[in-house]
């Protein structure tokens, strides 16, 4: 449950959301997607109560990149179209381009017309996520949901994913939550939740100086594994 929690996020900024497991961090990313009902207080996009706007709608503004990618039993054109159901084959390929998804898809005898199964077992972890990003690209939503990823993809495409997660955060308003504090020190605004509050906000050099619960985090030989974790 979360308490009293109060922050803004203005156009083009990332915000990391970081804390131990339990904290609230997942809760958050919930509301923000309106996939959890709010009991009391309000979550805006431009001054619009996301409660009051269409779920259709909402897609349109907002897309998330989980952890654990999901793909359907479709080709994987049609898994990236899924972002954007009137994307053209262009758009599609476009968008695959630029979360580094095009170079495994054409080494697939099928190319972007390979079928997947919902596990999509034949690709990796990290292949499945970097489809994930495409359909993100493909989505052109301006807010940007991220369940960081690479803290369980597989280390031949962690610099794909990770490159292309940067590329998806340009121009974006993104909200990260973070498993690997090494991973957002060049976040705008990261917000330290701690059971269900929030209990510090500032830039990293910021909450370093200041030497609270975010210092200790990061300074701790576990920071970039357990204390991350959801």
């Amino acid at each position: 449950m979360l308490h009293d929690i109060s922050f803004t996020a203005h156009q083009g900024e990332v915000v990391a959301i970081v804390g131990p497991t339990g904290a609230g961090k997942t809760t958050i990313m919930n509301l923000l997607t309106d996939l959890y009902p709010l009991t009391s207080g309000s979550i805006t996009l431009d001054d619009h109560d996301v409660t009051q706007i269409t779920f259709a709608s909402l897609r349109r503004l907002v897309t998330v990149v989980q952890q654990e990618s999901f793909l359907f039993t479709a080709t994987i054109r049609e898994n990236i179209r899924m972002g954007r159901p009137d994307a053209t084959d262009a758009e599609v390929e476009t968008a695959a381009k630029a979360a580094n998804a095009d170079g495994f898809i054409n080494q697939l005898p099928d190319g972007y017309d390979t079928m997947l199964s919902e596990n999509a077992s034949r690709l990796s972890q990290g292949q499945r996520q970097l489809l994930s990003i495409a359909r993100a690209f493909a989505a052109q939503a301006p807010v940007l949901v991220l369940d960081e990823a690479t803290a369980s993809i597989d280390s031949n495409t962690e610099t794909d994913v990770q490159h292309a997660m940067n590329r998806l955060m340009q121009q974006r308003t993104s909200f990260v939550i973070a498993h690997r504090l090494s991973s957002i020190r060049n976040a705008s605004k990261i917000l330290v939740i701690d059971q269900g509050k929030l209990i510090e906000s500032g830039t990293h050099e910021q909450l370093l100086a200041a030497g609270g619960f975010y210092a200790k985090l990061y300074n701790s030989p576990l920071a970039d594994m357990d204390k991350m974790k959801r």
